[in-house]
């Protein structure tokens, strides 16, 4: 068993420079955006009135950021302390993720000062509400689960923050339960939010199932999204795999997956629909892609033993996993969504795509700092495992 401690690496490196001079594009594409508003700096319109920034940045966004609560419920719930080596940096990636979350509507909607009105003027039979009220707590919650992450670093320096994680010790339980149901609340809401428009969404997507589809596919996402973002950071600061942790975690993908498969495939045949994805369109194209490679194939892998056990064969079967729930989001957001009265075709614009590529490149510096100088990873030095 390894204790969670800072990583000893240099923490400037050339990823660090590139990630820095993304940042910067972003920041600039973000100036532009609020100096000369949404329709300078975006092709959105009153037709395409979202993009990739929600798209994307948000219903993507909280959906990758699965892995905290998931792990957090089998390691302090189920008591599986066995996987709670990889508890800490997937708290710190869903509490990195949903702050930008928060981030990228502030960005999105035209009017970004108003954005503290639902806190006053509630909307009880709006399901955004539901989602914006969960959003803003669960974030709340995800930086107290924090706490005793920087209190172990920095607690003897910053009396506060050191006082307030002694009073939570007795009580954080309390923060892990509210964390785990308030994300399945907000998980499936965001699919709640696409059943009010059946004449706007394409048939291979819409459905009155899409809350516990989205729902279903946050559960299969989130501990793939754990098992790719430890590979990535044990492998780009030279620590060991920690496999040992990863290969068990698969097998519970196996069933989330598998469950998530099996709705999808009985909703689209029990409504007709499953013709509809061979009939050549850029639709069908994508509705495929989103099927057979991220959900029919990798869960097929996942089914052989050597390749659970394999340090490459998971993090592929992963990848494929955390990317095909990144093109659902996509496909039902943007591809599926096609508003009656549009009659150009929305794509991105530079700004848009700058300013996420910036936000992403944020929450991996973030990241990259936190890791650097508080006790989050627990993963050994590839020479420690040596000796």
């Amino acid at each position: 068993m390894h204790h969670p401690r800072p990583i000893d690496r240099p923490f400037w490196s050339p990823g660090v420079l590139v990630l820095l001079g993304v940042m910067l594009a972003g920041g600039v594409a973000l100036m532009v955006r609020f100096i000369f508003g949404l329709g300078y700096a975006t092709n959105l319109s009153n037709t395409n009135p979202w993009g990739i920034w929600i798209g994307m940045d948000v219903a993507s966004g909280v959906a990758l950021a699965a892995g905290g609560f998931t792990t957090a419920a089998l390691a302090h719930i189920f008591g599986r302390h066995a996987y709670e080596a990889v508890t800490r940096p997937a708290l710190l990636t869903a509490a990195l993720g949903y702050t930008f979350v928060a981030f990228a509507v502030f960005v999105d909607i035209g009017r970004s000062w108003a954005i503290w009105k639902p806190v006053f003027f509630h909307n009880y039979n709006s399901a955004l509400f539901e989602v914006a009220m969960c959003v803003m707590i669960y974030l709340s919650v995800l930086w107290i689960e924090m706490v005793p992450i920087l209190a172990e670093k920095w607690g003897s320096k910053i009396r506060i923050l050191g006082w307030f994680n002694r009073k939570l010790s007795s009580f954080m339980w309390i923060f892990i339960v509210l964390g785990v149901v308030l994300s399945c609340m907000h998980q499936s809401s965001l699919g709640t939010l696409m059943v009010i428009a059946p004449t706007k969404i394409h048939a291979l997507w819409y459905t009155p199932f899409l809350p516990l589809l989205f729902l279903l596919s946050a559960f299969a996402v989130g501990y793939p999204m754990v098992i790719v973002e430890t590979n990535l950071a044990t492998t780009s600061l030279g620590l060991s795999s920690e496999m040992e942790v990863l290969a068990p975690l698969s097998r519970f993908t196996i069933v989330t997956l598998g469950l998530y498969m099996s709705l999808k495939l009985w909703d689209l045949v029990h409504r007709g629909a499953l013709s509809l994805a061979f009939e050549g369109s850029l639709a069908a194209n994508s509705f495929l892609a989103e099927l057979g490679l991220g959900v029919i194939l990798p869960w097929t892998l996942l089914l052989f033993p050597s390749v659970r056990r394999s340090r490459r064969g998971l993090f592929f079967a992963a990848l494929l996993i955390v990317g095909g729930v990144l093109l659902n989001r996509v496909n039902v957001f943007l591809v599926a969504y096609t508003p009656q009265t549009g009659t150009i075709p929305y794509f991105p614009s530079i700004g848009e795509i700058l300013v996420t590529a910036g936000a992403v490149a944020t929450i991996m510096f973030l990241y990259r700092t936190l890791v650097t100088f508080a006790p989050v990873l627990s993963a050994p030095k590839h020479e420690e495992m040596t000796r």
